[in-house]
């Protein structure tokens, strides 16, 4: 799709990159929005900053009559949106553990425990305790290069975990050959790096390392917001 810019789109509770088209309204994005953020339209008010490294207030996207392209967006820029009564939406609750209790108890006293699901794993070999097979891997770095595009598996339903392989090949933390992938949002767990070792570089939290055979290859460009109308007239 011709025209559009990449932004940054962060609220309380998320932080995604997305595709935007510069002539949606700021009323219409506010609706695409709320699915994003979980803050009501009614409740959003928009910032548009420099970018993610210099918070410098561009615009405040006040009317919602205009074009995104009048307040100038340009790629890179950061859509801030502010929940103003975020005690009908519970925004930033989500992230909020200061009120929730914890039950703790140290490894050595867990690992004692006949009844827990370490024991169960144990008995039953599950996961980390089942006897491995013996790797079959067919999968090259040709197969997978470095700047592909791809999709790694998920459990969650209809969610795309997409991103552009960094990295293919042995490493330090485990047995086998890996992938690194560097994520369009962050669903990953590292920065490129594990245990002290760096294998690419990226953001916190959008880096992974997986299995060649939990992923593909492909035309996957990333997930832009439905810029058409839902309906037609």
């Amino acid at each position: 799709m011709s025209g559009v810019v990449n932004v940054f789109v962060i609220s309380p509770d998320t932080h995604s990159e997305r595709r935007i088209d510069p002539h949606l309204t700021v009323e219409a994005l506010k609706g695409k929005l709320e699915s994003i953020t979980g803050i009501p339209v009614s409740n959003q008010s928009l910032t548009l900053l420099a970018s993610e490294s210099d918070p410098r207030v561009v615009a405040h996207l006040s009317d919602d009559s205009k074009k995104l392209g009048f307040y100038g967006i340009a790629d890179w820029q950061v859509i801030k949106v502010v929940d103003t009564d975020p005690s009908t939406s519970f925004t930033g609750q989500l992230t909020d553990v200061s009120q929730v209790y914890k039950f703790e108890i140290t490894d050595s006293e867990y690992a004692k425990r006949q009844d827990s699901v370490l024991a169960y794993k144990q008995r039953n070999k599950v996961g980390r305790f089942a006897d491995k097979p013996a790797e079959e891997e067919t999968a090259t770095s040709e197969d997978i290069p470095a700047g592909a595009r791809c999709e790694v598996e998920s459990t969650e339903p209809g969610l795309k975990k997409r991103g552009t392989v960094r990295f293919f090949g042995q490493t330090k933390f485990g047995k086998g050959t890996w992938v690194g992938v560097e994520y369009d949002e962050p669903f990953g767990k590292n920065d490129g790096s594990v245990q002290g070792e760096r294998y690419f570089s990226c953001r916190q939290n959008y880096g992974v390392f997986v299995r060649p055979d939990k992923l593909k290859v492909g035309d996957f460009p990333p997930e832009e917001l439905n810029l058409e109308d839902d309906e037609e007239m």
